[in-house]
């Protein structure tokens, strides 16, 4: 739940979220929900006590639909049924990703296909399914989770820095493609946060250290700090900012 912002516009409307029960699509869900949105994700792994606790707090829970969003056709139904749990989604949140670290030379073909099949992929498809709905309703948000690694340049992942380069040019296009059916399509760049998968695999002390003097906020991102910015981009209080990537990392990297 948001501490500083209320987006009345956002009560009641149809949210859709990848790999929205764990990490920082966990954090959403509930910035949602706590807007009073009726919202609905996809995840691969078990989410269930992340619903009953959602159950526990809302007194409604989200729509959880198991889902490996590599199988388009799965996330094509899933889109489906949300649809008609909630009606036709308006807020589409394309943020499930895998940033497993790997090098050029031990990385293979079937690798590379996996990992842009989880990491850019369902992002065109996810929005081709919904666009139509949100062309009858006459608005519409999506908002594609990229990362500030590809504008860091960082090393130990190309693959997966490659896929978040791709999404900002994804989104550029879909804003100019769905702009006349007022279609708003931005792009949302995380900094380095810190879910509890980022401390249990890849955050050494050496490390954030490091990241640390490069931020000029001098506060590790959790993932609540990308919720409201979410919801901003959302919200029809954003309404003429479409085809933008908006950096949430403490001020690491600049997009102007």
């Amino acid at each position: 739940m948001s501490e500083f912002v209320s987006f009345h516009d956002l009560k009641d409307s149809s949210v859709f979220i990848t790999g929205g029960g764990a990490g920082i699509g966990a954090a959403i869900t509930e910035g949602f929900m706590a807007q009073g949105a009726k919202v609905a994700f996809v995840q691969r792994s078990d989410a269930t006590d992340f619903v009953q606790k959602m159950q526990q707090k809302f007194a409604v829970s989200p729509l959880f639909i198991p889902c490996d969003i590599t199988d388009i056709s799965a996330l094509q139904q899933a889109l489906l049924k949300a649809e008609q749990a909630h009606g036709p989604i308006t807020t589409l949140v394309n943020n499930a990703a895998n940033d497993a670290r790997h090098n050029l030379q031990e990385y293979s073909q079937a690798q590379w296909d996996q990992g842009m099949a989880v990491n850019l992929r369902p992002h065109f498809f996810s929005a081709q399914a919904v666009a139509p709905g949100m062309q009858k309703r006459g608005y519409g948000a999506i908002i594609n989770f990229s990362s500030i690694s590809y504008m860091m340049g960082n090393a130990g992942y190309p693959a997966y820095v490659a896929s978040k380069a791709a999404i900002t040019g994804l989104t550029r296009a879909l804003a100019r493609e769905l702009g006349p059916d007022n279609i708003r399509v931005n792009t949302l760049l995380p900094g380095w946060v810190l879910t509890e998968k980022q401390l249990e695999m890849w955050a050494t002390e050496e490390d954030l250290a490091a990241h640390m003097q490069r931020q000029c906020l001098k506060e590790h991102l959790a993932p609540q700090d990308i919720v409201d910015s979410t919801l901003f981009l959302a919200s029809k209080a954003s309404r003429m900012i479409t085809g933008q990537a908006l950096a949430v990392d403490g001020g690491v990297v600049v997009t102007g």
